[in-house]
């Protein structure tokens, strides 16, 4: 047996037998979280008088007012100061007026309609955008990373340009493990870092190709994302950019943009994939021109701390997103976007822990912050800005736990750790699984980058390690293949729709009870031990950690 091995063997006996030594103790605790008190949270949190809990709307301002009067009827205190809100100040960049992307200089003109062609908005603190006639360059996948060797910019000036791109990253593509991670989606796949990419490079426009194996998801969801108000950080780096315009179109849109240059659409992003890809001037030209209204608003992370005892100046965060999409007219007949399992379920489930830990007979070690974060859906904002100005020194925070939409379809026998083999973390979260007969399993669908796309990865680019629990696809009564189908039409017909509405008559409650105290029990077992659990050697956040730790 390898010393690696001997040593993870021996710390989850260890986490196990706290775990047991712990049970009678914590009994009381478990048994308060129900399934009624989570139906009613999430009723009321998903229910059309929240609005779909948009940020800077009516609807926050119920859904915070909400929120903090329950964590004060449970005892918890205010985190910051006298406040449960942390303010969140951000700009609101709503474009006027219909506008079309027109692409000219090829076999024929193309005027790609708004939302069913082409989508998209500006980062701009701007009146007024105005693009003409911007040279288009295919960049393939729009990435610069040097510690893969790969540089689609590389010898390229596109400055005043517009780059088109794919979505995800050519391993994905390819499925070669040798190119980034195979299959599993790097955070060069993510829309937010080729946007990012495309700035710092000096675009004034970058345009996605989007396609829904790549993207994890159908172009709906990109119509019902940038329909409407965006939302930025006040003073974010995009805002200071040179990029006046980030989009995307649709695959079929992509196909007729290549075919009026003359090129063979799939023979090119088959190149895109290839080592040594060169990006391709296409002799096409890009034009867009719309009004903007800017506001600058503001929007709050809900936050309640339940301190501890011996070690009150330590701390774990239970972290969940409460925003949406709020009211979209765009949609006939019911326009609110309820997000009733993303992520009323989840932000309910910050209520039912917090008051499972006010009936521990003991109040544990470390103190215990509950921060339902805004703006995730708008990227991750919520989080970003807290780990940015956190409330408590997150060198004296052992570790985030995050919850982003519970399981509705049954008992299983697992959960899903997104991103499992980053950090020690995992191992508190395998302990509670095997003390209940259950197991941990690697993310199924790695491709779809989840990892980078809820709030713990704002914790874990600052170095904060972070674990990113979720539900599993072993369904007691069907098994992996009906988990993993099930979940996968829900998806498609629901996520960021409408029609996620809170369906009691139809949601199974019996998995999600079990995973919310699977949750409560990893934080407890973390809450009573002396150990800051680690990144793991090759994880990327492991530098910034021990800087912060100063190790």
């Amino acid at each position: 047996m390898s010393k690696k091995n001997y040593t993870f063997i021996l710390m989850i006996i260890f986490i196990i037998a706290a775990c047991n030594s712990g049970k009678k103790g914590i009994e009381n605790a478990l048994a308060s979280i129900t399934v009624d008190d989570l139906k009613n949270h999430i009723a009321t949190l998903a229910s059309d008088e929240f609005m779909g809990r948009a940020p800077a709307t009516i609807g926050e301002e119920k859904t915070i007012n909400y929120m903090a009067e329950e964590f004060k009827k449970i005892g918890l205190k205010s985190a910051n100061g006298d406040s449960y809100f942390q303010e969140v100040p951000l700009v609101k960049i709503t474009a006027q007026s219909p506008m079309a992307l027109d692409i000219s200089g090829g076999q024929q003109n193309l005027n790609l309609a708004f939302s069913d062609d082409f989508i998209g908005g500006t980062p701009q603190i701007k009146d007024e955008i105005q693009i003409d006639e911007s040279e288009i360059i295919f960049v393939g996948y729009g990435i610069n990373a040097p510690e893969k060797n790969w540089n689609d910019y590389e010898g390229l000036d596109v400055k005043g340009k517009t780059v088109l791109m794919l979505v995800n990253d050519p391993g994905y593509a390819t499925e070669d493990i040798n190119l980034f991670d195979g299959k599993s989606m790097t955070i060069y796949g993510r829309w937010t870092y080729k946007f990012d990419e495309a700035a710092r490079q000096g675009a004034s426009a970058a345009i996605i190709i989007h396609e829904t194996g790549a993207a994890a998801y159908p172009w709906a969801v990109v119509q019902n994302s940038w329909s409407g108000s965006q939302l930025y950080l006040e003073g974010n780096d995009l805002s200071k950019s040179d990029l006046q315009l980030q989009s995307w179109i649709t695959t079929e849109s992509a196909q007729k943009l290549f075919g009026s240059a003359g090129m063979d659409y799939n023979e090119l992003i088959a190149s895109a994939a290839k080592p040594g890809f060169k990006p391709i001037k296409m002799n096409l030209n890009a034009s867009v021109n719309f009004k903007n209204k800017v506001e600058y608003t503001k929007s709050n992370n809900v936050a309640a701390i339940w301190p501890g005892n011996k070690q009150s100046d330590e701390y774990i965060i239970y972290t969940a997103h409460w925003d949406h999409f709020g009211v979209n007219p765009d949609f006939e007949g019911d326009s609110i976007l309820n997000g009733a399992v993303d992520n009323a379920t989840g932000t309910a489930s910050l209520l039912s822990i917090a008051e499972a830990f006010t009936k521990l007979p003991e109040v544990q070690n470390r103190s215990i912050l509950f921060l339902a974060v805004t703006c995730e859906e708008q990227g991750l904002l919520g989080s970003k800005f807290y780990a940015e100005n956190p409330l408590y020194s997150l060198n004296k925070t052992a570790g985030i736990i995050n919850i982003d939409a519970l399981n509705i379809l049954g008992r299983t026998k697992d959960m899903t750790i997104v991103g499992m083999g980053n950090s020690k973390l995992d191992n508190y979260a395998v302990a509670v699984l095997e003390k209940n007969q259950r197991y941990a399993t690697p993310d199924p669908k790695p491709e779809q980058g989840s990892y980078f796309r809820s709030d713990h990865f704002s914790f874990a680019k600052v170095g904060v390690p972070s674990l990113y629990l979720s539900k599993g696809i072993d369904d007691v009564e069907h098994g992996k293949e009906w988990g993993l189908e099930e979940s996968k039409k829900w998806l498609m017909a629901n996520y960021h729709k409408p029609s996620d509405n809170y369906e009691p008559e139809i949601w199974k409650f019996n998995g999600m009870i079990e995973d919310v105290k699977v949750y409560f029990e990893v934080g407890y077992n973390l809450s009573i031990t002396n150990e800051f659990p680690e990144w793991n050697a090759a994880s990327p956040f492991k530098s910034l950690r021990d800087k912060m730790m100063k190790k």
